[in-house]
């Protein structure tokens, strides 16, 4: 009986070890083939903790497809809808003899956002040493295929390595990959030396662009950027979707008795009692598949566990005034997120523009929270750190 305790705690802790990883990044969708489903991988390139499939014959350019028996050699980049930084056409084969890492990203993403000091960071101190990063933006929501969002995101976050569009997946698929943010470091002869899915491991990312860098030239400076490693440690409300096409596939819906009923627009009442951990909504609100839109006033009200919520909204035609409440009050300054303002005893975001807005930012709460919209907003998701 003893021994099946000890079995039963042991895997209760891979359970809890697991959870804790995978929050760390953003899975892709599921209906994208073998750029969203698990992959059973060859155990020649499970080795070192790799998760690549074998390399399409069509990318070994002459190349054994591992080198030393376990480094697998980089699939190229391909099926590019755009590209910021970087001459149109740009391939891995153009950048041998370079250390390139390629990051996976999307800018709505809390988790990709997160990394980003980190990228920029590194861009800097290593770029005339020869590293290369190239952020494949691979968008989640519609709204982040516009050339014109990334440019403003790059902007916002001083993103100055060259970025290509991956809207249709291409390069996403031609990868196997299956998550946001996932960094793939390849050295000077095109071969993966180290990934990393999700949030963390800095230094150790840092020391491995060191290692591959010190193979090309003697000239590397081996001090740390020692960036503040700002990945949450302790369990949150897990990111909520709004549109149904996003939320109904991972077994999630709003808690009104209605549900989501895509492609319609039905009036919804708060009811007397909320669950935690879901999104509820009063007001007039249109199912989309990848948002939910206001068609009138309403409120968004969420019972929730974390230090920061973010909210991934836009509005339709004109600024929208969302304001904040906390536990039936206006969030307070020192509670309130980067993107809130306040004025005449009111918290409020506008929203103007389609990416991922701040709403709070405190120590780890359980709180309600409540905001009040006008026609016109839209809102893909919530996440939480």
């Amino acid at each position: 009986m003893k021994r099946k305790t000890i079995i039963l705690i042991a895997v209760l802790v891979l359970v809890v070890a697991a959870i804790y990883y995978f929050e760390q990044s953003k899975a892709g969708p599921a209906d994208l083939g073998s750029g969203g489903e698990e992959q059973e991988m060859p155990a020649a390139q499970k080795k070192n903790g790799l998760e690549m499939p074998p390399m399409p014959e069509v990318q070994k350019q002459g190349k054994p497809p591992l080198k030393d028996g376990r480094w697998p050699l980089a699939p190229e980049l391909v099926g590019l809808t755009g590209y910021i930084n970087a001459e149109e056409g740009l391939q891995l084969a153009d950048l041998e003899g370079k250390v390139v890492l390629v990051d996976f990203w999307t800018y709505s993403c809390i988790n990709c956002i997160r990394t980003l000091p980190h990228l920029t960071a590194w861009d800097a101190k290593y770029k005339d040493q020869g590293l290369v990063i190239i952020g494949v933006h691979t968008p989640e929501f519609e709204f982040e295929k516009k050339r014109e969002n990334v440019l403003a995101a790059m902007e916002k976050y001083g993103i100055q390595y060259p970025v290509v569009q991956d809207n249709d997946y291409a390069t996403w698929r031609n990868y196997k990959n299956r998550f946001w943010p996932h960094k793939y470091l390849i050295d000077a002869d095109g071969y993966i030396r180290y990934d990393h899915i999700g949030e963390g491991e800095y230094d150790k990312t840092e020391k491995k662009i060191q290692e591959l860098l010190q193979e090309i030239t003697a000239d590397v400076d081996e001090e740390l950027t020692g960036l503040a490693d700002k990945t949450p440690t302790v369990r949150t409300t897990p990111e909520l979707y709004a549109g149904y096409a996003f939320a109904l596939p991972r077994g999630q819906n709003i808690g009104n008795e209605q549900g989501l009923q895509p492609g319609k627009t039905v009036v919804y009442a708060f009811p007397l009692q909320m669950d935690h951990d879901t999104i509820y909504l009063d007001g007039t609100w249109l199912s989309n598949e990848d948002n939910l839109e206001a068609k009138s006033s309403g409120v968004i009200a969420l019972d929730f566990t974390a230090a920061s919520v973010n909210i991934v909204a836009d509005a339709l035609d004109k600024p929208v005034m969302m304001e904040v409440l906390l536990d039936g009050q206006y969030i307070t300054e020192d509670q309130a997120g980067d993107d809130v303002e306040f004025d005449d005893g009111k918290a409020f975001v506008i929203i103007d523009e389609p990416r991922l807005y701040n709403v709070v930012d405190a120590d780890v709460m359980n709180a309600e929270l409540k905001l009040k919209v006008s026609q016109g907003f839209t809102f893909n998701a919530f996440t939480f750190g």
